[in-house]
This record gives structure tokens, sequence and C-alpha cells, in this order.
């Protein structure tokens, strides 16, 4: 075999066929024909019993009594579990932080405290309503700022030191000190939290389950029953969207199923409805930064002081790498020659909150985009130029705060390219024209950029797994640890597959994940889920295709390399054979049509003790522009016009990756701009349906909205020189929150105010009003 000339094409033997084409998603005709099968649209074994929650009416209190005589009197009610009826122990959490149910204290309003068995699912939740709980109430800490004065932690605070930052405080020509929020996010999927858990022979259980992370719900199941992880199986074919809300949280929804279904003994489906749904799980960590910025007279940073508080609710649950991932992102694109980071992990009485969208990475972003505009406010200066000052370059200006050297840089050219094919110039100058003859309605155009670190922090995560299976009539199936939630995982995954056995993309079908076929897999998140297990399944391929040329190599008496794979056909020297047939006689020669794949990414360490090291094994970039219009009297703001230039490496499928781009994009204005969570001072989440919570919709995309992926394929060796999309996008919506900032600045200006403008995210109408007039 040749070696590959492209990184990440491994022994694909010509020009691949499925890769770099923008098949369709591997479900879409499922989708669109109402065929696709949610845990929901599952037949329902004979018997099944649903459970519904029983919640917690304070944010935080002793948990005296529960009073169940009502709720049993409602018709269909078979029981109620309370933490007393538990088959085995009482924990939950990536940390074991958490009750399966509470048997002394609550710590959240909304908490799960019982669960109703019931013959209907309407009549499980009847009756959950009808419990009465006797809690004594306690004080309840619900800000991060309650939680900094109180030092309520749920983990130890993290510091990340680098250089001499006092000193070069002291030193700088210019110094300033500043303060970002941002909220928490919904996740706000359209299939909500559900499982369908089914008793089986010898004390096995099956969970049909929406999660990201099959195999972390395997373990929490079989602790929850007291049993070993092989007599419990999960499966997921597919779920409604996940974006970090079902990577561990699912987990929560299956232990409570499974534990009806034990104490039961029949199946047991638990749906939560979107009113539950809210007030249970978690949301986006909502942040506050605060920090001290030492720069000269261009804007270049020479020192920063950074504080990072997170509101983690009442568990870590992942909180411990989502502050992590801020702090690795605290940088975003630019040098810091002397920065001190440092990390609160606040414990407050609300919903643990979890993994979403971008894990951290758009909190830490945000901060040093906010320093980067405060900074070019203070010295009149355009804040695109004190952006491109600042840009990580040469040697020693390659180097993070935490010693990873960035070697794959690509982002000075990609804005040029983007500012050049946007008029950023000349726009940036009709802006400035408009707002000065318009005293209502302002406009402001931002170019912000992204680099984000690609792989799982907890290097362990960074494995995968597949198998591929082909049959002796030609077609194939592929298993792999992944999960699909609409992001086109799948299709990736089949189409490596279809190349690397040559054969028609036609012929590859993927399974459901299964934790009986793949062990031990890593959740889909870190947006890793095709460079793990796209490779892992191309290794798996790969080893059935060898094993094919050998075999016809030694039937035919010449060598493998006379013997190649392309669309379905055998080529050897004068004939042309057909795939099924090579297949079939393979068989019959007692040849194995099967393999599994294994892959680990390479390069990577990391030491949390000393948060030093090389965590990620390569950035993706982007950058985008955004104009905004803001109405001054109404503080309504709209989109004008989107640029985006994205870095996806070599796309294996430009389709699905423009869509993840301009998705996560979508997601990201509605967290910055609209997606507001209220709490009230009882700890009560207000905000808990779509009339109070305000997602994107059509009507806010822009008429003018430009995506245009970046020619160039990943420079380490990735599958098929691909890159990471599922994420990075995400944080180009920074660009419409800055947009909006300079808009609301020049609306300042008109009143004669002065300084940063006090806007924190998400800029709602009120907060653009209140950020306008003080």
């Amino acid at each position: 075999m040749n070696a590959p000339d492209h990184p990440g094409i491994l022994n694909i033997e010509a020009e691949p066929l499925a890769c770099g084409t923008s098949a369709p998603h591997e479900a879409a005709h499922l989708h669109v024909t109402g065929q696709a099968l949610y845990v929901d649209d599952y037949p329902e074994p004979r018997g099944t019993l649903f459970v519904a929650p029983v919640l917690s009416n304070v944010a935080h209190g002793r948990l005296r009594g529960v009073d169940a005589s009502a709720a049993l009197a409602v018709p269909g009610v078979h029981r109620i579990v309370t933490a007393a009826d538990l088959p085995a122990g009482n924990v939950l959490g990536p940390k074991h932080d958490e009750p399966v149910l509470p048997s002394d204290v609550v710590e959240y309003l909304g908490q799960p405290v019982a669960l109703v068995i019931a013959s209907g699912a309407k009549a499980a939740r009847v009756a959950a309503r009808a419990v009465k709980l006797d809690i004594e109430a306690r004080p309840a800490i619900l800000t991060i700022d309650e939680a900094l004065a109180a030092q309520s932690w749920v983990l130890p605070p993290v510091h990340l030191v680098e250089g001499d930052v006092d000193g070069a405080l002291a030193a700088a020509p210019h110094r300033l000190e500043g303060e970002l929020a941002v909220g928490g996010q919904e996740q706000f999927y359209l299939e909500g939290q559900i499982a369908l858990a089914m008793p089986g022979e010898d004390g096995t259980m099956k969970v049909l389950s929406s999660t990201q992370h099959p195999g972390e719900v395997q373990h929490w199941v079989a602790d929850a029953l007291g049993v070993p992880a092989h007599s419990v199986q999960i499966e997921c074919r597919r779920m409604g969207g996940g974006f970090g809300g079902k990577e561990t949280q699912a987990g929560h929804i299956a232990v409570w199923a499974a534990v009806a279904a034990r104490i039961s003994g029949a199946p047991c489906k638990m749906r939560l409805d979107r009113d539950d749904d809210f007030l249970i799980t978690g949301k986006r960590h909502p942040f506050i930064g605060r920090w001290k910025v030492g720069f000269d007279d261009e804007g270049r940073i020479l020192a920063l002081d950074l504080l990072q508080a997170a509101a983690c609710g009442f568990s870590a649950d992942l909180s411990g790498p989502i502050a992590d991932r801020a702090i690795f992102h605290a940088d975003n694109a630019y040098y810091l020659p002397a920065a001190a980071i440092h990390s609160y992990r606040c414990k407050t009485n609300t919903q643990s909150h979890t993994a979403f969208r971008g894990f951290g990475g758009p909190q830490g972003v945000g901060m040093i985009e906010a320093v980067m505009d405060d900074i070019a406010r203070h010295l009149g200066l355009d804040p695109l130029a004190v952006r491109r000052v600042n840009l990580y370059g040469e040697a020693p200006r390659d180097r993070t705060p935490y010693g990873m050297q960035v070697t794959d840089n690509i982002l000075p050219p990609l804005i040029g390219r983007l500012e050049a094919d946007c008029g950023y110039a000349a726009r940036r100058a009709a802006i400035e024209r408009w707002n000065a003859g318009s005293p209502v309605v302002k406009r402001g155009l931002a170019l912000t950029p992204v680099k984000f670190g690609i792989s799982f922090t907890a290097t362990m995560f960074n494995q995968a797994g597949a198998l591929v299976n082909v049959y002796t009539d030609g077609s194939v199936t592929v298993n792999h640890g992944g999960t699909e939630m609409g992001q086109g995982l799948h299709t990736k995954v089949c189409q490596v597959v279809a190349d690397t056995l040559g054969v028609p993309l036609e012929r590859v079908r993927i399974t459901a994940t299964d934790t009986g076929k793949v062990p031990n897999a890593s959740a889909t998140a870190a947006s890793s889920g095709t460079d793990l297990n796209g490779r892992a399944a191309e290794f798996a391929a790969r080893e059935v295709r060898d094993r094919l040329r050998a075999y016809v190599a030694r039937a035919r008496g010449i060598d493998t390399e006379q013997v190649s794979i392309r669309h379905g056909k055998v080529r050897v020297p004068g004939a042309e054979l057909e795939f099924a047939d090579v297949a079939k006689a393979a068989y019959a020669a007692r040849v194995s049509l099967w393999s599994d794949g294994y892959y680990a990414t390479p390069k990577i360490h990391y030491d949390q003790a000393t948060m030093r090291g090389r965590p990620f094994y390569y950035f993706a970039y982007g950058a985008a522009a955004v104009e905004v219009a803001v109405d001054t009297l109404t503080g309504e703001t709209r989109l004008l016009r989107v640029d985006i230039l994205h870095d996806v490496g070599r796309s294996i499928n430009p389709a699905i990756d423009l869509g993840q781009i301009e998705g996560g994009f979508v997601q990201g204005v509605g967290w910055l701009t609209s997606e507001e969570l209220v709490w009230t001072r009882e700890g009560r989440l207000a905000t808990h349906a779509p009339s109070t919570y305000k997602i994107p919709t059509a009507g806010d995309v822009p008429a003018e909205f430009h995506v245009q992926l970046w020619p160039e394929p990943n420079r380490e060796d990735n599958v098929y020189g691909s890159k990471a999309v599922g994420e990075p996008p995400f944080m180009l919506a920074y660009a419409a929150f800055f947009a909006i900032r300079e808009a609301v600045a020049a609306a300042r200006r008109d009143r004669g105010l002065a300084g940063p403008v006090p806007l924190s995210a998400p800029a709602t109408p009120e907060a653009v009003l209140r950020a306008v007039e003080r």
C-alpha cells in the first residue's frame, strides 16, 4: 500500500467517493416521514407502568416526612417509592455526591424526593402532585455572589498563574478593571428526558435511554440496582437533541425508571414533561468574570488577573472539567504573557448545572473578548485592531497560559480574508455615518475570532471502539460507542467505513449504540464524536478490507498490492469482481468478515494538579462578522447580516458541517440575547416553559447569512483530515453580542455617557435599555 499523501487518510486506495460529499443524513428520510424511532415511539411491553417524580417545593431544607395517602387513592397508582425503598446504594453523580432520592436533606426546589408508579402516565403525574412533603426550610444560597461570600464550593477553587502578574500590572502604561456576567441556558432539546427500563431474566435490566453516554448510564443503573455492569444493557438509537444535557443527567432518569422496574417487577417508563424537565435538570453554568488588565498604547495585553466564578448548583456533576475548560479558554485566540486565573466552583441551592455545547469554553471566551472590547473603547481604537495585535504568533507568543504550544494557528489569514470578504472597513465607516444621523436606531458591527481546543480535558476519555460486520451479500453494519443526537455523527462514520471498505455508502447501515456491543465508551461530547468513533470504525473496516485483499491475493496467486477495492468492485489484473461475491467466497474459505477497531487520541497529556500540559490534540478556528440594529426606545435588537468563515479541516460532509455552524451560531445568539433564566428569591425557576423562556426562531435569523469553510485540512493526523465542528461555532455568536455593545456605546455617547458599556449576557431588551441609560 502506498502511504497516504493527505493528513487523516489511512490506506484509502483511491480518491474517496463518500467522504467529502454532502451525503444526506442517514436518518433524514425517517425524520421527515415520521418513521424515526425515539424512546417514546417503541412499542411498550405488556404491563408497562409509568413513573412520575414528586418534587421538593423548597430550595433547601430537612425532609421530615412524605404523606402519600392522597396519591395512593388516585386510580391506577401502584405505589410510592422513597429513599427507604431503594434496592441498593443511594448515590448518583460523576462525583458520587447526589442521592438517588434524598433521605434527609433537600437541596433545590424541584429536586425529586419520591417516585410514583402508576398504570398510566397521567395518573402518575396527578398522584405525584398530590403527595404532601413535610420539609423544614433552611437558608438557601442562590447566587454566585452569595456563594463567594459564604465560600460555598462544590469543589475546591483552582488557581493558574503564569508569569509575574502583579509586577506586570504595576508596570503597564494602562490598567482597567471590568466585569462580565453570562447567564445559564436551557438545553431545550425537542425530545425531553426519557427512559424505558425492562427487567430481564436472572436479575438483568435493559434500558432504552435518550443519552449521550450509555456507558455511564450502565454504571449508574448497575450501582443503583446492586448488580454488576454486565447485568445492565443500555441502548440508544438516537436522541431528539442533546447539547450536553443528556451527558450525565439522562442517567438520573434511567436510574429512576430502573429502580421502579426492579421494585415493581414490570417494565417502567419515565418521561418528564417540559415543566418538570426544566425544574429538575441542570443548565449551562452561569458565570461571572471580574478582571484587572494591564496593556500598552496599542492595546497589547501585558498582564491579566481574572476571577472566574461559576454557579454549579447543589452538586458537582461535571462542574470541575467545565470550569477547567473555562480556564483553558480564558485566552481564546490571544497571547497572555502574564496571567492569573482564579476559578471558583460555587455551590448554590439550584439544579445541578451540567454540560452544554462548549462545556465552559463559551464562558471563558466571553470574558477575554469583553476585555478586548473594553481596551479598545478605552483607547479609542477599532476593537478588531486590538484583537489582531493580541493574536497568537511566533515564539515566544505561541504558548498558552497552561503551557501548550499553538502550532497550527491560522487565525491571522482567516481573519484577514473574512475582513476583506465582508467589507468590514467600509461598513464600519457607513455605520458611523448612520449612527450620527439616527438618534433612535443605532447600528453596530463586530468581528470576533474563536480558537477552540479539541479533546476531552480528562485524558482517559479520549478513546473509542467500533465494530464492523460484512455480510455474505456484501452489505455492512457498523456499530460504535458514539450516540446520534441529530448532529450527523452516524452519517459521517458510515461515510468513513464505506470509503475504507471500498463499497457504496448505501451498502453501509448504522446500528443502535449498545453497551453490549462496544463497552466502556466515552460520552459523545467535547466535539470529538467523529474524531474518536470515526477513526475506530475506520480501523475496524481497514482490518476487514485487508483480510479480503489478502484472501483474493492467495486465491489468485498474486501480490496483495495487486488487489484493490473501490466502489463495490474488487479489481485484480485482468478481472473485476463484485464485492458481494468476494465476501461470500471469503466466508466459504473461513475468512473473518468482522472486526473491532480501537483508537486513542495521540500526543495529549495534562496534569490536573499543575494545570499544565497539552490537553488538546488540535485547535479549531473560526471568525464571524455580525451587523446589528438596536432600537434604543424598546431595547429590541435585530441581526442584519452575518458573515462566517470557519475551519472544519477537510470536511467529511460539507452540508452537515454547514448545518452545525449555522445551528451553533444561532443557538449561541439565543444564549447571548434572549434566553434568560430567572430564579425567584425562594429558589423557584420562574422561566420553565416556552411561554417564559425565549429560544431563537426562524424569524431571528438574518436575511443575509453567509457561511464559508476554510479550505485547509487538519495539520494533525485526524480522520480524513477533518476537524471537529459541534462546539466551536457556538462561540462565533459573540460577534453578535459585541456588535450590540457597539450600538449601545453609540447610544451612550449621544447621552454623554463614557466608560465601559455595562451590558452583560443575555442582552435582553430590558438589559439593553438599562445599559443605554446608565
